[in-house]
């Protein structure tokens, strides 16, 4: 199978079928509910999910634009140029094949004209240790992107500023994410390496355990809000909190804030020794 024949696949299937730990979240959401509005949210939201994956169609109208992080260890020989092309006609063959909405406009500001494959994507490439490649996809609904928050922090913040900057985030996108939402976070960097390392954080975990007890104080800051399901008030704003972060200038602390609807789709491969994985 060539690499674009995965991409498409794994694309495809990522539209119509959440991770199960996605909908365990789900499920998990539900039980601790009490009031009436959040369990008949949460409830169509299930339904959902599985009409999707009986009908094989997607989870939602909104499919997405297309985000991509790429990994490439230094030690793969990798063919950049072919790899870019094989990711691009994996994704355009997805979204056609797919039955995907066709959201991406060729300009975003004076001529607003739909290109009609749901392409150009955004992907950014890394070089890695080692010799594994790595290709992570988001598919990245608008309703949660224009969620987007960022700040720049001083670099004398301590974590409680952090988590308040996240709640000033949540505060200010009420429900207007779809939630319960997915949030990822990035510290560091310049405000454009925060933002990448936002949106790369809805997919990845930190291994750090400072970063993890943080993730966990904030989602329960956030839960604290009682936005939840759909907006109707709960427990269940937040089913996940992840941070990345990057090595920053000693003047500065970015911080940048990506939220996903509960919708979270993601798909993944790794490429060892030239086979997929």
């Amino acid at each position: 199978m060539r690499l674009c024949e995965k991409i498409e696949e794994m694309v495809i299937k990522s539209s119509r079928i959440l991770p199960l730990s996605v909908e365990q979240k789900l499920l998990d959401a539900r039980k601790r509910e009490e009031k009436e509005e959040a369990h008949l949210c949460l409830d169509m939201i299930v339904k959902n999910i599985g009409i999707a994956r009986e009908k094989d169609i997607p989870l939602c109208q909104d499919t997405g634009m297309f985000w991509v992080s790429c990994e490439v260890g230094k030690e793969s020989g990798a063919d950049i140029v072919f790899l870019d092309f094989e990711i691009k006609e994996g994704l355009k063959k997805a979204a056609e094949n797919g039955l995907f909405r066709k959201s991406i406009v060729s300009d975003p500001l004076f001529q607003r004209k739909n290109t009609g494959n749901n392409m150009p994507c955004v992907i950014y490439y890394e070089v890695t240790e080692g010799s594994d490649i790595r290709i992570d996809v988001l598919l990245k609904g608008f309703g949660s992107e224009n969620c987007s928050y960022t700040e720049l922090l001083s670099p004398t913040s301590t974590p409680e500023d952090v988590i308040e900057a996240a709640i000033r985030g949540v505060n200010m996108a009420g429900a207007k994410p779809c939630p319960p939402m997915f949030i990822g976070i990035g510290l560091g960097g310049t405000l454009d390496k925060a933002a990448e390392l936002s949106k790369k954080a809805l997919i990845r975990k930190n291994e750090d355990e400072r970063y993890i007890l943080l993730s966990k104080r904030i989602m329960e800051k956030i839960n604290e809000l009682e936005i939840g399901a759909g907006g109707l008030r709960g427990k269940s704003t937040c089913l996940d909190v992840s941070i990345l972060s990057y090595p920053v200038h000693i003047a500065g602390l970015p911080f940048a804030m990506n939220i996903s609807c509960w919708a979270e789709r993601t798909a993944s491969l790794i490429i060892k020794g030239g086979k997929l994985e």
